[in-house]
């Protein structure tokens, strides 16, 4: 299974998880017995991943959707930016670039005609933000042992 074919299966998990609360281990389960749906390591990484951390991205969620409550983002829309946002904040090894473009794509096939715009504007302000953390952290870092050594001599 691709990475695509993967996020769009955590997708679906996550997606499905917003109707019935259920874990989305159990899901995948379910799903394989009853419509020969086929498991994925990466697919299940993502979607638990997100399910771990629903509060955190949550709020990232309603932060960066101005004048939209979590009521009324369409479960489509919400399911694949939780899906992204845990990408893009917890998984080192993929560029948030990628995870944002994931996220469009799988919102033009899912979502309505306005879902893609939405979650590009979304992502990219939460994008934005830990762009900005990391700047202060950066900043806020202990000089480097070479300035360190310099100034000691």
């Amino acid at each position: 299974m691709t990475r695509r074919e993967a996020r769009n299966l955590a997708f679906v998990l996550l997606f499905e998880k917003s109707f019935t609360g259920e874990p989305v281990r159990d899901i995948l389960l379910n799903a394989g017995e009853a419509r020969d749906v086929e498991g994925d390591a990466f697919a299940l990484s993502l979607a638990e991943g997100a399910e771990e951390h629903l509060e955190e991205i949550d709020e990232l969620v309603s932060r960066h959707s101005h004048k939209w409550t979590k009521g009324r983002i369409s479960r489509v829309a919400l399911a694949i930016m939780r899906l992204a946002i845990y990408e893009m904040r917890f998984i080192e090894d993929i560029p948030v670039s990628v995870s944002i473009n994931e996220a469009v794509e799988l919102a033009k096939k899912y979502g309505g005609d306005e879902d893609a715009a939405f979650i590009n504007g979304v992502l990219g302000g939460v994008s934005r933000q830990m762009e900005s953390e990391n700047t202060a952290v950066a900043e806020s870092a202990p000089e480097s042992e070479d300035k360190i050594m310099e100034t000691a001599e």
